[in-house]
């Protein structure tokens, strides 16, 4: 048994869990790992999350969030037991019914999950900010792009793109700077079908399960329904995506260019960030899985370039991006 299998199994010893049938859950980008508990006697289940401080992980802020989140009444896991120092969580198991299951099953879902997914982002409006949260405005917003040259573009030309990504980052800046003031609220940051569950016993906003949103920050609130509609991981249809902006739009009074011009100005910016995440975890975690939705991504980002919001710095963009053709591709194996 490996060193982090016996703190886990003493973790649980502590829990009364210690009985329990365990079997993997799938993970996610990060060094994270998840088991689902069954006990034997109960039926009852629980997860356990193993997030281990040697690889820069920590349960602190996914602790934090969770309870915040519940105290507003929507449906983040409850902590059952922690174990800050090791790296471990005994959370509520919230089911399998992610979105995209559902949506697989029944096609007639999708649309009401989106609106309920949509609601759930209107609401978070007028919830109180937790206290120590980070501001995604437009300077961070625009360095966090960074990782676009020095991943995906480098990793494909082999060139240094220092100098193309500090020319890039001053000008996208001024593009947000004119394009996201305005209200700012509590941003999940990785709000999509995949972290979605669905929980139809509950009512309103709890209906809709949350997974993973330890990593949210205060910023403009076009910024998670990108991340719900310009799904990398499936194809939202444009008329879904179209109507639940115009239901975001209608429910929280936003002025209606400003906030497509947002949307549009974010979209960008997050699908340049995937790009260089995603060409990060394959050419130095070997996490090659990725690379099979870089040519979702880029289409994102191609679309979003088309708003006149973009365009002093679309076609810089078109010029210095590679496009994720298998010969490209091929180039962001691991090193």
């Amino acid at each position: 048994m490996s060193n982090r299998g016996a703190l886990a199994t003493a973790f649980l010893a502590e829990t009364g869990w210690s009985n329990a049938s365990r079997a993997p859950l799938a993970g996610d980008a990060s060094a994270r790992r998840y088991e689902r508990l069954s006990d034997p006697e109960t039926g009852q289940t629980a997860v356990l999350m193993d997030a281990p401080p040697a690889q820069g992980e920590t349960v602190h802020r996914f602790v934090e969030m969770a309870r915040h989140l519940r105290a507003q009444g929507l449906s983040a896991p409850e902590i059952l037991a922690e174990d800050p120092a090791q790296g471990f969580l005994l959370i509520e198991d919230l089911s399998d019914d992610l979105f995209t299951r559902v949506i697989a099953r029944d096609s007639s879902q999708e649309v009401p999950l989106y609106e309920a997914a949509t609601d759930l982002l209107v609401a978070l409006r007028d919830m109180p900010l937790m206290a120590g949260l980070d501001s995604y405005g437009p300077a961070p917003l625009a360095e966090k792009t960074d990782i676009a040259f020095d991943h995906y573009v480098s990793g494909i030309t082999g060139a240094d793109t220092t100098e193309m990504r500090d020319r890039f980052i001053d000008r996208f800046g001024g593009v947000l700077h004119r394009t996201i003031q305005g209200p700012k609220v509590m941003i999940l940051r990785d709000y999509h079908a995949e972290n979605l569950l669905w929980l139809p016993d509950r009512a309103g906003m709890a209906r809709v399960g949350l997974l993973d949103f330890q990593d949210a920050v205060v910023g403009h609130p076009a910024y998670d329904l990108v991340s719900l509609l310009q799904d990398i991981r499936r194809d939202v249809p444009a008329r879904i995506e179209m109507r639940m902006i115009d239901r975001f739009i209608t429910e929280t009074g936003a002025d209606d260019h400003e906030f497509r011009t947002a949307y549009a100005v974010l979209g960008v910016q997050r699908n340049l960030r995937i790009l260089g995440v995603f060409a990060r975890l394959s050419r130095e975690m070997g996490k090659t899985r990725y690379l099979a939705l870089m040519a979702a991504v880029w289409r994102h980002v191609m679309r979003d370039l088309e708003h006149p919001a973009m365009a002093s710095i679309a076609d810089f963009l078109r010029e210095t991006l590679p496009p994720p053709s298998p010969e490209n591709l091929a180039r962001l194996h691991p090193r």
